[in-house]
């Protein structure tokens, strides 16, 4: 039998991985999370054969066959009380989040050229490099990060582009989504004429 007579070796076809909608584990992983009771529900809803094998009653039982009943106690109320304080967690974020606002600063320079600051972008997730990035090429103006005087990060624009900032943001558009409107501010920062 020569060489190009032998059977060619079959590709091996990858494996499927199923991840869970909420902590995004594999199922038989949720446990490891900190919203197990969540994902249980959702590996109820949709996947109920595998929530058999690994919640169902008899699953549970099997794995907790081999503790004893103190340790059980003292596992579930673990897993309580990661859960609540994860919750917690989560409400605390998502408040400090809808408290935080967003300035768009419209900054003078000299007589007509102008710079637009914009600060507050970070506390709702968004890459200020990535913004800036984004701001300079929808603007086609420089645009950077830089810190301000109370040595916080801004992205600042070169331009008087306050309204379509803002207009942007409205809008959801590219890396500005989710950023409430209601929590952004337009401001002037006009030079201080000097007395002469």
């Amino acid at each position: 039998m020569s060489s190009s007579e032998q059977p060619q070796p079959q590709p091996v076809q990858p494996v499927q991985v199923l991840y869970c909608q909420v902590c995004t584990y594999p199922p038989e992983y949720c446990e490891f999370g900190s919203s197990i009771t969540r994902c249980k529900e959702w590996i109820h809803d949709a996947h109920p054969s595998l929530y058999d094998k690994y919640y169902s009653e008899e699953a549970l039982q099997n794995k907790l066959g081999t503790l004893s009943l103190e340790a059980q106690a003292k596992l579930e109320k673990e897993t309580a009380k990661k859960e609540a304080k994860a919750e917690a967690k989560a409400d605390a974020l998502l408040k400090k989040k809808m408290a935080s606002q967003v300035t768009i600063k419209r900054i003078e320079r000299n007589k007509r050229k102008h710079v637009t600051a914009i600060h507050g972008l970070e506390a709702f997730g968004i890459d200020l490099k990535k913004a800036a990035k984004f701001l300079a090429q929808k603007f086609a103006t420089g645009a950077s990060v830089t810190k301000n005087a109370q040595g916080l990060d801004e992205i600042v624009v070169q331009g008087d582009v306050a309204d379509e900032v803002l207009e942007l943001i409205e809008n959801g558009a590219g890396v500005l989504k989710g950023v409430p409107i209601a929590n952004v501010d337009v401001v002037e920062d006009k030079k201080k004429k000097g007395g002469d």
